[in-house]
């Protein structure tokens, strides 16, 4: 049974993700690269890498947060097609397919140079060829057979090119001739940034890390941490093979080279040297084409996944859980490009170069798409590894202007050929995939930004006489905690009937009383600079209906009216009242107002998980009037540790403001030391206008616990009385 459109086996660990990256970068571009870079900027050529090393460190950056956040096949043509749309998705996907693919050729060619080069009788241009084309099915052959078989095989090949190269450097630093260095920018500023266009191909592997995410074990982690460092690491080994090279021979004899670093070696490693860098850049050459063939089958078949091309290559082989389809479409068109060389190898380099042109355009609309995914911010994106501030925005920024300075200094030839690919993308989105591609792309959810989310406190309302009371509460609570969202009230009208009906008319007087509760509502709300929606429900049970709307709006807050009455009809607060009290997700205040006059309220403060809740519920009430709360603690004379009891008193009042998060200009604090609490708490509150006691937020069974200093306090005190129960 074919695999149609699943996940393929996460099978790569750090290693293979290194050796993955490094191992296409540690290529031809390390081998080849040096005679045409040092020919246009001589030793500064060095210069050059560093730049490249420095665009493709922003690319690797913004990658690894958007790997993290989507790590399935594709790469930077997933996240531009996810972000951006179907249109950009055609031009990312058939640019980096084909970058990809010629890069791959060009690496196969430089393999028959490097292995023809010193042996005369090798000579000749069918046998580079026919070498590049046995090279290729051998490396078909292992991606066919499986990642992790691919993987095995570059993890040899990579370690022993750069144990090679790493002898180069080592004893070359030893015969550099500071002469050979000067001028060390012969062709100035304009010639080193025009050599960064050219050697950015040496720069590619880190891009398959994220191509291949989608087969790589713990991507959180190893993502990000392989496609970092090993750009920083090879940037390093680019910057000392050039300095090496410039210093060992001149930049002029460097130039004329189809094997520099070849000829670099011999100077001091003798016959030995060249044979271990001609096997180097053998091994080199096998792993870039290895690498790139990984990464082009996994874009064709991403590309399969999302409809721009048929999904005949979305289908992964039922034994070896390659993508096999994807893997010989890519051989197939690789092979025709090597052929291509046989005439005209000219056009292969420059297709070469054209693969950093379509990678640059690529990585120049992943910034872009790495800010789209944070201001749309859609569901299911969240990546593990996110760039902190200040990095984000400056590297989507930096890594944008950049790519485009860079882009701008490549010939014109090769401007040329990138913009026909990006063109073709552009007819292929328009006659193929446009109507066939269910993803429009975030731009537009990303330009409107993400809506703020609203702090919204829901205000049950059945009694005029209280409902302006209850909704000056809702609406200082609202706005207290803007830090948290956009103040918003919703005000909620429940008419009992015992059987609802859609058929069944509410009568005309409850209708009318309804209707003038709402519109009151709105006036009030008007009043106080606040949202407010109001929504009429029709239900068999009030309470239920509360609780029904508190889930539907996901409330932050509710606040509702009582009238003191304890222990009516066997519930303790009524039927309507106990299930929002013991089922509502939210923070409730339960309140009962005897007076308009919110004044400076009091919360009494006990050690308890309630504490800061009712803390900075007082100080939300305060905001009604302006006033500073006071929160109070009663303490006996005598503690079981014989400590002060004033101390104690404010010890427990300031941990709770703490936990609330409250400043200590937000509050006053009051200690009562006295043998009788209850007698004690009902003196001190009754001072104030408004009092606000913890209820627990626990409850044991159908019963809501309710302490008698509780009781006492809402039975003697003659302010107004808000029982706070947390979350």
């Amino acid at each position: 049974m074919s695999v149609e459109g699943n996940e393929l086996e996460r099978t790569l660990g750090f290693v293979e993700a290194m050796t993955l990256g490094g191992g296409t970068m540690i290529g031809a571009g390390i081998f080849i690269l040096p005679g045409i870079a040092a020919e246009t900027a001589g030793p500064a050529s060095s210069i050059s890498y560093a730049i490249a090393g420095f665009v493709a460190l922003l690319a690797a950056l913004s990658l690894s947060e958007l790997a993290t956040g989507m790590p399935i096949a594709g790469g930077s043509y997933h996240y531009v097609n996810r972000a951006l749309g179907g249109l950009f998705g055609a031009i990312v996907g058939w640019g980096m397919w084909t970058g990809l693919m010629f890069a791959s050729a060009f690496y196969m060619i430089g393999f028959g140079q490097y292995l023809v080069e010193p042996i005369p009788f090798l000579d000749g241009r069918v046998f580079i060829v026919g070498l590049g084309l046995v090279g290729l099915v051998l490396l078909l052959g292992v991606n066919y057979y499986g990642t992790e078989e691919s993987s095995a095989f570059q993890n040899v090949t990579i370690g022993v090119e750069t144990a090679i190269i790493l002898v180069f450097v080592a004893v070359g630093v030893f015969f550099i001739d500071p002469g050979n260095l000067e001028p060390f920018a012969p062709f100035g500023p304009g010639g080193v940034v025009a050599t960064t266009g050219i050697v950015f191909i040496s720069f590619l592997g880190f891009e398959i890390i994220a191509t291949v995410a989608g087969e790589i074990k713990n991507p959180g982690r190893i993502i990000p941490l392989s496609m970092i460092l090993s750009v920083v690491l090879v940037t390093i080994l680019y910057v000392l093979v050039m300095l090496v090279s410039t210093g060992v021979i001149p930049f002029e004899s460097l130039g004329d080279s189809p094997i520099p670093v070849s000829d670099v070696a011999v100077t001091y490693l003798g016959p030995a040297g060249v044979v271990a860098i001609v096997f180097a850049a053998i091994i080199a050459a096998i792993s870039s084409s290895n690498s790139s063939i990984l990464a082009a089958s996994r874009v064709i078949y991403a590309m399969g996944r999302d409809g721009v091309v048929t999904d005949w290559f979305n289908v992964s082989h039922p034994q070896f859980y390659t993508p096999h389809r994807a893997i010989a479409a890519t051989g197939g068109v690789t092979a025709l490009l090597i052929l291509v060389g046989l005439e005209v190898e000219t056009i292969i380099a420059l297709l070469a170069e054209a693969a950093s042109f379509s990678f640059l355009v690529a990585y120049s609309l992943v910034h872009i798409s790495l800010v789209v995914f944070r201001r749309a911010d859609p569901d299911g994106y969240d990546p593990s590894f996110t760039l902190p501030r200040p990095l984000y925005p400056a590297v989507p920024i930096l890594g944008v202007v950049l790519s485009l300075v860079v882009v701008s200094q490549m010939a014109t030839v090769v401007v040329v050929i990138g913009s026909g690919i990006v063109a073709f993308g552009v007819v292929w989105y328009a006659t193929y995939t446009r109507g066939r591609v269910v993803s429009e792309g975030l731009l537009s959810e990303a330009i409107r930004g993400k809506p703020a989310e609203p702090f919204r406190v829901v205000v049950p309302v059945a009694n005029p006489a209280t409902q302006r009371g209850l909704l000056r509460l809702a609406a200082a609570s609202a706005h207290a905690n803007e830090d948290r969202g956009t103040p918003e009230l919703v005000a909620v009208n429940v008419t009992p009937v015992a059987h609802p009906s859609p058929f069944q008319n509410v009568e005309a007087d409850r209708f009318e009383h309804q209707r003038e509760l709402l519109k009151s509502a709105h006036d009030i709300a008007a009043e106080m600079n606040v949202t407010l929606r109001t929504r009429t429900v029709v239900a068999p049970d009030v309470g239920e209906a509360i609780l029904d709307v508190l889930e539907e709006e996901v409330a932050d807050e509710a606040i509702l009216g009582w009238d003191g009455t304890l222990g009516r009809d066997g519930h303790v607060f009524g039927a309507t009242v106990d299930p929002v009290v013991r089922n509502a997700s939210c923070d409730v205040s339960l309140v009962n107002l005897k007076n308009e006059t919110i004044g400076t309220p009091v919360a009494l403060i006990a050690p308890g998980h309630n504490a800061p809740v009712i803390a900075h519920q007082a100080v939300e009430f305060a905001t009604v009037d302006g006033t500073v709360p006071t929160l109070l603690n009663v303490q006996p004379p005598r503690g079981k540790s014989g400590s002060d009891a004033e101390e104690r008193g404010r010890s427990v009042v300031v941990d709770a403001a703490e936990a609330a998060g409250l400043d200590p200009g937000e509050y006053e604090v009051q200690v009562v030391v006295n043998d009788d609490i209850g007698r004690a708490i009902v003196e001190a509150t009754s001072q104030y206008d408004t009092v606000c006691v913890g209820l627990s937020g626990r409850t044991e069974g159908s019963r809501i616990p309710f302490g008698t200093v509780t009781e006492r306090v809402v039975h003697d005190v003659p302010s107004n009385v808000a029982l706070i129960r947390g979350s």
